[in-house]
């Protein structure tokens, strides 16, 4: 191996460490905006705010990143497969073994290939294993959407699907037991941790959420009378839709973790 080969290897593998580096310093910045909207979301409408514009330069740099490590990666592949040696015809096992080895690393850059926002978006994901979840279970072409709480069986990165179990189904599903749905990232919310009220977004009065209804595993769309900090509890107080009760709407404790946002374009 000469000395000009090693130096490139080197070389690459130095502009390797810098970009990930850079990508892990973006990746915090991405974080803390996240951390920023979610607890703030009404900053946006705000006359100067520049929130996602920044947030878009962030993912920008991000997928910049992301693709300049994959094609780094992939010249120090080239380079370290130009050195080593092929080896005799007896080495055949040896061989299959490399391959193998090159099968999980090419496993590896497809994965190197998402944007590092995209990354920490499936491991969160896959984190969320055990957990109860907000799920729409409808299809697409139902009049409007029905969302319940689900639990999380298992995240497949791959097909980016959740294997969810619904453990309590209504008197009217058929079989009267529970069901297993594989459904798209986009039709699951994770709910607030109930241990952690400090990161629960604080919906400001006259939002409309998303809330489990008391005594039920079903969500409806609510509007926000008061959250927990005014009251000086962990319970927002909510008026749900189509929950009337001697011509008014009656006011519904619901506990800060089974509030989550209402999702865009809510059909109910």
């Amino acid at each position: 191996m000469s000395s000009p080969d090693i130096a490139g290897i080197l070389e690459s593998s130095r502009e390797l460490d810098r970009l990930r580096k850079e990508q892990e310093e973006v990746l915090l910045e991405i974080n803390k905006m996240h951390k920023k909207l979610n607890a703030t979301p009404e900053v946006v409408e705000k006359p100067g705010d520049n929130s996602l514009s920044r947030l878009k330069i962030l993912y920008t740099q991000a997928k910049d990143l992301s693709e300049n490590e994959v094609t780094v990666s992939n010249n120090l592949l080239n380079l370290l497969d130009a050195l080593l040696p092929s080896g005799p015809p007896g080495q055949q096992r040896r061989r299959i073994g490399s391959d193998q080895k090159r099968k999980r690393m090419k496993n590896e850059s497809d994965i190197s290939r998402l944007s590092p926002a995209m990354r920490n978006q499936l491991e969160a994901c896959a984190s969320l294993k055990g957990e109860q979840v907000a799920a729409r279970v409808t299809g697409n072409n139902a009049e409007k959407d029905e969302w319940f709480v689900v639990k999380v069986m298992q995240f497949d990165r791959e097909t980016k699907e959740f294997e969810v179990l619904d453990e309590e189904p209504g008197d009217d599903e058929e079989g009267g037991g529970q069901r297993k749905y594989k459904l798209p990232m986009s039709c699951i919310i994770p709910f607030p941790k109930k241990n952690d009220p400090s990161s629960v977004p604080d919906f400001p009065p006259g939002r409309h959420v998303l809330a489990v209804y008391p005594g039920t595993t079903a969500l409806y769309k609510a509007t926000v009378v008061s959250p927990p900090r005014k009251r000086k509890t962990d319970e927002y107080l909510l008026e749900f839709d189509d929950d009337e009760e001697d011509g008014a709407l009656p006011q519904r404790a619901v506990p800060f973790y089974n509030v989550v946002a209402l999702p865009e374009g809510h059909r109910q």
